[in-house]
């Protein structure tokens, strides 16, 4: 059950992110193959950095299963994109999606890898939000971490819940959607109310 579930989240989170990456690129008008290589790095560069880190072969190369969820991607968004035009906040949705669903992945396969929770939450955190900053690279545009918005912070703030819960022996079924539905509650909250981290201030 917890690796069916497992799987299903992965599986959620690269087709999440790479719709996000592939819209992206379609408003820099890259072409399929520009777009395809975009939707796929976004969709596995957070976790082949984690399991580069936990010294593990990564996911992406276990299975083409992830190629194949790029490819449906790529799909969707050329079959549909007249109505994802309409929709100006597509590319925050997807982006939100993969965001939660790659951070609780991330958590898992740490924990899973025997190390502690501390780990896991930064591993949640570089799986979440790590393919968003290499979209942003690949389309020369400012990371999102960097900007004014809650991004990453979602995925710690998630990181904790999924540890208490998890200390509370709460059902892991329970566990994962809660944490699921708190990441993606806070993007909304923070980017509909303007809501961001104090801003740095130069020195003088």
């Amino acid at each position: 059950m917890i690796d069916y579930l497992q799987t299903l989240i992965e599986i959620l989170g690269t087709l999440a992110f790479a719709i996000s990456g592939i819209r992206h690129a379609a408003a820099k008008h890259y072409d399929w193959f520009g777009g395809f290589v975009c939707g796929f790095a976004v969709a596995i560069g957070g976790g082949t950095l984690r399991d580069v880190m936990l010294d593990e072969t990564p996911f992406w190369m276990t299975s083409p299963l992830y190629i194949v969820c790029t490819f449906i991607a790529q799909a969707f968004v050329i079959v549909f994109q007249r109505y994802l035009k309409r929709l100006d906040n597509a590319w925050f949705f997807f982006d939100t999606l993969g965001l939660a669903s790659f951070t609780i992945t991330g958590i898992q396969k740490t924990l899973d890898c025997g190390h502690p929770f501390w780990v896991a939450i930064a591993m949640g955190c570089i799986t979440g939000s790590a393919g968003g900053v290499l979209r942003d690279v690949l389309l020369n545009k400012v990371p999102v971490i960097f900007r004014r918005e809650i991004y990453a912070m979602a995925s710690i703030i998630g990181g904790l819940l999924y540890w208490l819960l998890m200390a509370m022996h709460v059902n892991y079924a329970i566990t994962v959607g809660t944490t699921f539905a708190v990441i993606v509650a806070i993007r909304i909250i923070a980017v509909k109310y303007h809501i961001s981290l104090p801003v740095l201030k130069p020195e003088k």
